[in-house]
């Protein structure tokens, strides 16, 4: 267990604070390119702060700035966009993509007083349909172009909102013993009592798990029953992306599970899947196609009878901030140790002007993530159960997915008993 001021320490990630510090040197997604298909502007939250996320009317150009003017403190969202920046409301005042001030209508011409006033400025770009903010120090790093986002594929995004702290979900991503219990034998029960068949490939008992610190962050590894080591679980195993994905795969799905911290309480919890199963056969995508997941029923109760709703209900459900001075972690819970010590590590460098762990100095056009193809050895069985059974189920192409895994399941049968 941890006490106030190491729970503390963890969780708050407001302006000045150790773990606000760290996470300011990453990038994030904040909102969809759609977003701004009727609106130049829109406030967005992130990491305690309020934010003015906007898109220039010709060029295209996305800047933030945080909402509060300088001057009189109006929404800077219900201002005048500029393709040099965006001009407050309330009475003018101009900043660009930088946070300096270009224009102070009802003031003399008077350079000096301008240039002493200074708007928080972060930084934007679009990659895979989203628009991704840093809002740390200069010099910002590269945003990341994992596999998951820019190679070719089905893209479909579920999003929600959720009341709790990002840092639990987090945990949860090192903690491969809750598959064979939450959506194995939990799963097992709600389908003998509310009548379904349960996904079989979650059920299998785990025999050996191991963690070990990549250049990303943390390899999961796990061997369950009937498997061996020679099992892509093991041998190829998933990362959790530090400090706020996970990546998971298999059967011609790749999925980036992206953890965006709001504020201390709040959390954007997206799911963002690439399909792209070997012999299927699709057309171009312009943007992912965008979906909400429901966690909650009519009754405020959680709905469980899905994966990521299975989840849910054990984030949600440990409070908005889990009180890590009454846990009893045991030796499953080895992968939750070393991912508080790899955060702890990250702040003292931090602290120290040195990067974190995952920054990225170089140009580049993909950064490949090592992630399992055979999962849990039930290829078949796993897409379908990860569409119907997971947040994909609210997919409006959910029917369209099904398909092309089927479709491309099929073509490769055929290849095969042709050969």
């Amino acid at each position: 267990m941890l006490t106030v001021e190491q729970n503390e320490e963890l969780t708050r990630i407001g302006p000045g604070t150790p773990m606000g510090e760290l996470l300011r040197r990453y990038w994030y997604p904040i909102a969809f390119e759609q977003d701004f298909d009727t609106v130049p502007s829109k406030t967005v939250r992130l990491l305690s702060e309020n934010w003015t996320l906007f898109k220039t009317p010709k060029s295209g150009k996305y800047g933030i700035v945080l909402e509060q003017c300088p001057h009189r403190s109006a929404s800077l969202t219900y201002g005048v966009v500029h393709e040099d920046g965006i001009r407050c409301g309330y009475h003018g005042w101009k900043w660009d993509f930088d946070g300096n001030c270009l224009e102070q209508p009802a003031e003399a011409d008077n350079q000096n007083f301008r240039d002493r006033v200074k708007q928080k400025a972060g930084k934007a770009q679009v990659m895979g349909g989203m628009v991704w903010v840093y809002v740390g120090p200069d010099p910002a790093p590269e945003l990341p172009r994992f596999d998951v986002f820019v190679e070719d594929g089905i893209r479909d995004v579920g999003h929600s909102t959720l009341p709790c702290s990002w840092l639990q979900i987090m945990e949860n991503s090192v903690d491969p013993h809750h598959v064979e219990w939450l959506h194995g034998y939990y799963f097992e029960f709600l389908g003998q009592t509310q009548g379904f068949d349960a996904p079989k490939s979650f059920q299998k008992k785990h025999l050996k798990v191991g963690f070990e610190e990549m250049e990303w962050g943390i390899l999961k590894r796990r061997v369950q029953e009937g498997g061996t080591e020679e099992n892509d679980d093991w041998k190829v195993g998933h990362p959790l992306v530090f400090p706020f994905y996970m990546r998971v795969g298999g059967a011609g799905i790749d999925q980036m599970q992206i953890r965006v911290p709001i504020d201390e309480t709040t959390t954007w919890k997206l799911f963002y899947s690439l399909h792209h199963p070997e012999g299927g056969a699709w057309e171009a995508q312009d943007r992912p196609e965008v979906y909400e997941y429901q966690w909650r029923d009519e009754q405020g109760r959680f709905i469980t009878d899905y994966i990521e709703g299975q989840d849910i209900m054990a984030w949600v459900s440990q409070g908005a901030i889990t009180d890590r001075t009454q846990e009893h972690l045991g030796r499953s819970d080895a992968g939750v140790a070393m991912l508080r010590k790899m955060f702890k590590e990250n702040m003292k460098k931090v602290a120290k002007g040195e990067d974190p762990i995952g920054t990225i100095r170089e140009k580049h056009d993909v950064i490949p993530l090592p992630c399992e193809r055979d999962k849990f050895g039930a290829e078949r069985e796993f897409a379908a159960a990860f569409i119907n059974m997971g947040s994909m189920r609210y997919s409006p192409i959910k029917q369209q997915l099904l398909d092309l895994h089927e479709d491309a399941w099929a073509r490769r049968e055929k290849a095969g008993a042709d050969a």
